[in-house]
C-alpha cells in the first residue's frame, strides 16, 4: 500500500461539514481495502491535507470523490521521521505545518542523507517537537508537522537545520 497527499479546498459548511466528509472518506477508504491516515485542517489557509493508504493514486481520488470532497489532485508521498503507527496514535499533536517546494534536481536519497545530518540540530530549540514530514515522491514539495508554542520557534527551528520554507500554517484539531 502507497500513502497519497489530497491538499482539499474547504467549503463554507464549517467544521461539522469538514467532520461529515472525512467520516464519509474514512468508510469510502475502508470500502477500498484503503485507509484514512490523518487529515489536518489549516485555521488560516483554509485548506485540509488528507493522507490516505491506498492501492493507487486512481483509487485515492475516487475515495476523495465520493466522500464529496470535489475532484483534487494527488499525490504518492514518502513518511519521513515516524512511523505510520506513530502516526495514527499522535496525528493530533501537531499544530503547525510548514510547506516546502523542493528545488529542482533534488533527488530523495539527497533529501534523506540532508535530513538525516540536519535533524539533531532541532535539539537547539528545544521547545519545537519535529513530527513528521511527508515528501513527494515527485520531488516537488514536502509537508512537515511540528508541537510548538508558536509560530517564531517553528521559523527558529527551521533556521537551526538551516532549511527554508514556503509558508508556515497553523492546524488545528478536526472535530
Amino acid at each position: 500500500m502507497t500513502l497519497y497527499l489530497a491538499e482539499i479546498e474547504l467549503s463554507e459548511g464549517g467544521e461539522d461539514a469538514l467532520v461529515a466528509s472525512l467520516d464519509k472518506l474514512a468508510a469510502q477508504a475502508r470500502e477500498s481495502n484503503g485507509q484514512l491516515i490523518e487529515a489536518q485542517a489549516g485555521k488560516e489557509a483554509h485548506r485540509a491535507f488528507v493522507i490516505i493508504e491506498t492501492d493507487s493514486a486512481d483509487n485515492a481520488q475516487r475515495i476523495i470523490e465520493g466522500a464529496g470532497l470535489g475532484k483534487t489532485g494527488v499525490k504518492e508521498v514518502q513518511l519521513v521521521g515516524q512511523d505510520l503507527d506513530h502516526v495514527r496514535q499522535n496525528a493530533a499533536k501537531a499544530n503547525y505545518l510548514v510547506e516546502w517546494s523542493l528545488p529542482e534536481g533534488l533527488t530523495l536519497e539527497k533529501y534523506l542523507a540532508r535530513k538525516a545530518q540536519q535533524t539533531p540540530k532541532y535539539a537547539l530549540v528545544p521547545e519545537v517537537s519535529f513530527e513528521r514530514t511527508y515528501v513527494c515522491t515527485d520531488m516537488s514539495k514536502c509537508l512537515c508537522f511540528y508541537d510548538s508554542p508558536d509560530e517564531d520557534a517553528v521559523l527558529r527551528a527551521r533556521e537551526a537545520v538551516e532549511t527554508p520554507l514556503d509558508s508556515v500554517t497553523t492546524i488545528k484539531k478536526i472535530g
